[in-house]
């Protein structure tokens, strides 16, 4: 899924019958039963607790359950979503999370029930208290490749390529990139490439802490350099995150507690077309 940065545009689950369901679940719910999203508060916290809110089936035998809070991450921003376990407390079945997703402030967590000695679709009793695990592995390789897509964003001023406007970026661990409108002359590609990752590396071996707040319109664009982007609403409480001593930028993501966690950046390939450049690159351990 692909997002301009910072702007977390979130998919709808696939199957017909599990968005319809979705539908009418959403349309029964009001603002005050939005889900709690936790790693906004607590972005490096693994485990937590929620209370069962609702449990929709598929047709394809996948449940979903939608819970007051939560802290696994729905895809979104660029961003693969969480996975993990969620255990309901009096039930030996764990519930494995395979997807996660969001719509209209609610967040469906997707998976099946795990038979451990007891009935494989356990009878689920709302208003139950869960408790939730996040599979860390991932979380973490989905943390640093989010927070290394934002600092190629700062780096680029600091090779002479400020003139470069960030746009859409894709952070999923198969091929990420991040995209800007402009473009590098051909002659300078493969000097800026290298800029680019030794500049990305400096500033990962220095270090600097990064945080995540969620803050007024005017308090968010004052973090911001002055001023925030179009798509975001006046009335918001927008997300904001800071890179060490670096203006912030309205992100949604998961990102490492500091820029030395990212390890090393690998910049593997730069292209340039139609008005448009994009930056190809991974983490390496």
């Amino acid at each position: 899924m692909l997002c301009p940065r910072g702007k977390c545009g979130l998919l709808t689950f696939p199957s017909d019958i599990i968005g319809t369901l979705e539908a009418v679940i959403v349309i029964g719910m009001d603002e005050k039963s939005s889900t709690k999203l936790e790693y906004y508060d607590h972005m490096w916290k693994l485990q937590s607790t929620a209370t069962l809110i609702s449990h929709i089936k598929g047709d394809d035998g996948r449940h979903g359950l939608i819970l007051d809070r939560t802290i696994l991450y729905p895809q979104g921003g660029g961003q693969p979503s969480d996975t993990g376990f969620i255990q309901i407390h009096g039930l030996d079945n764990k519930f494995v999370v395979h997807d996660v997703r969001f719509k209209d402030g609610i967040v469906f967590h997707y998976g099946l029930f795990e038979s451990v000695g007891g009935e494989l679709e356990p009878s689920l009793e709302i208003g139950k208290e869960v408790s939730l695990f996040v599979d860390e592995p991932r979380r973490k390789l989905n943390s640093r490749l989010h927070s290394a897509g934002h600092l190629l964003d700062i780096c680029l001023p600091r090779i002479g390529l400020d003139h470069l406007e960030p746009g859409k970026a894709y952070h999923f661990p198969d091929g990420p990139w991040v995209e800007y409108k402009g473009t590098i002359p051909q002659n300078e590609m493969q000097n800026k490439q290298k800029d680019l990752e030794l500049e990305a590396n400096t500033l990962i071996s220095k270090g600097g802490k990064v945080s995540a707040h969620i803050l007024p319109y005017d308090d968010a664009a004052k973090l911001c350099g002055g001023c925030l982007p179009d798509y975001i609403p006046k009335e918001s409480t927008p997300c904001i995150v800071t890179i060490g001593d670096n203006p912030g930028c309205p992100c949604g993501g998961t990102h490492v507690a500091d820029i030395s966690d990212i390890i090393q950046i690998k910049v593997s390939q730069i292209r340039s077309k139609k008005g448009m450049t994009k930056v190809y690159y991974n983490v390496e351990s």
